[in-house]
């Protein structure tokens, strides 16, 4: 029987299947999509606790909806896109290799220079769905930092398990990781 943890995020309950990542390991599975009640919500709440920026970034393809989202309600802003492949109508690419906790095998992330070059000397924020490990976060930094941008803020719904002790990013929710029982640990 599958467990789920319950947990209020941006004022709305929601309930996270618990999926293991190893034997013993198991994390709360929050996905975004197809949610437009919580998406708006939490990319409200964000906007209340961003820093000054020029332009948002996020990772494809689980950031997308509180980028896109966050970017309307601001005014209907560009934001980027750190890529999963290079698409024919980039004007030429950056990249980074990651390896994210959700996602098996070694990744790699790319930007457009078109779109590097619209950062360069402006202020980023970078937003995701969730920060686990941090790794993808390390990405677009690189990215952006290749770029010429200035980062000003990293910003994420949910921070799972060791992600709650940084200092550096600003979150909505803690995201507990838990045992094979479906104890937070």
């Amino acid at each position: 029987m599958r467990k789920y943890y319950n947990m209020k995020i941006a004022g709305l309950d929601r309930a996270l299947p618990l999926c293991p990542i190893s034997d013993e390991l198991y994390i709360g599975a929050f996905v975004i999509f197809g949610d437009p009640e919580l998406t708006t919500a939490a990319s409200k709440a964000l906007l209340e606790k961003a820093p000054e920026y020029d332009y948002i970034i996020t990772a494809e393809s689980k950031g997308i909806p509180i980028a896109h989202e966050m970017a309307r309600l601001a005014g209907n802003q560009k934001y980027f896109l750190a890529r999963k492949k290079p698409k024919l109508y980039m004007t030429g690419v950056f990249e980074v290799t990651v390896n994210s906790i959700t996602t098996e095998g070694e990744q790699k992330l790319y930007l457009d220079r078109a779109d590097a070059e619209m950062m360069a000397g402006k202020r980023i924020l970078i937003v995701d769905d969730v920060i686990s490990t941090g790794e993808s976060l390390r990405a677009i930094e690189e990215l952006v930092l290749a770029a010429g941008g200035n980062i000003v803020g990293k910003m994420t719904i949910l921070a799972e398990g060791d992600a709650q002790k940084r200092d550096d990013i600003i979150y909505l929710e803690p995201l507990p990781l838990f045992n094979a029982e479906g104890e937070a640990i």
